[in-house]
């Protein structure tokens, strides 16, 4: 960091939620744009991230030349694994909104982190109110007898159930199977409820992303706070309250 200014990398520019975050990143006054991962480098590409940063189609060259404080990676399944791998190797945070890594990946980052003594976020999710929804979720499961979860999201998500999915029905902890239906279609952003069975009740917890800049407030703060942890955490709830 310079002049407690932080040195971002994101990773999966051109995407969806790349774009927005390459936005967001840039309207701030605290946080700079230190390279821009794309899946491969064209001159209209390069053109239409000219204004915002250096783009590179190669994580290990990004980070030696560009040397981030952090790295934001929203790119894919198949490549956040080894991104996040060489980003904690080089003594970057990550910061992951990506997919695909599995419970090994996490201790065997932790375990990174430990040694290089710097720390990192993994985050199923950014929006605020979807962290709410989560919380209120695990309240709820206490008091109702059964509950099942319903997740929708646009047919271009490949993970199936979602990422907020799978960390709200381990935050319920409850003594039974909570079910997890997976809805693909166009038009959907990124959408949940959590719906409770009572006797003689219903209760629906729900949330609605309805465009990716509801993900840009737990970006930013993502991209902030992580500078500051000395280790691996998952879920960014745990630094918000």
């Amino acid at each position: 960091m310079t002049n407690n200014v932080i040195r971002v990398a994101i990773a999966g520019a051109t995407g969806r939620m790349g774009t927005a975050a390459v936005r967001a990143v840039s309207a701030t006054d605290d946080l700079v744009i230190a390279g821009l991962l794309v899946r491969e480098k064209r001159p209209d590409v390069e053109a239409s991230l000219e204004p915002f940063g250096q783009a590179y189609d190669n994580a290990e060259t990004l980070i030696a030349t560009e040397r981030p404080d952090v790295w934001l990676d929203l790119t894919t399944p198949e490549s956040v694994v080894n991104h996040v791998d060489f980003a904690l190797l080089s003594g970057v945070r990550p910061v992951v909104g990506a997919t695909g890594y599995s419970q090994d990946d996490l201790e065997r980052w932790n375990q990174i982190a430990a040694e290089r003594e710097i720390g990192g976020l993994v985050c199923p999710n950014f929006a605020i109110g979807a962290l709410l929804m989560m919380r209120f979720a695990a309240e709820a499961a206490k008091w109702m007898q059964k509950s099942e979860i319903i997740e929708l999201h646009h047919d271009q998500k490949r993970d199936m159930p979602s990422g907020t999915a799978i960390r709200t029905k381990r935050m319920m902890d409850v003594d039974y199977d909570v079910p997890i239906h997976s809805v693909r279609l166009p038009g959907f952003v990124a959408h949940q409820e959590v719906i409770f069975g009572g006797t003689g009740e219903i209760l629906t917890i729900r949330h609605d992303s309805l465009n990716r800049e509801s993900f840009m407030p737990g970006v930013l703060t993502a991209c902030r706070k992580v500078v500051q942890l000395r280790q691996v955490v998952y879920g960014l709830e745990h630094l918000l309250w």
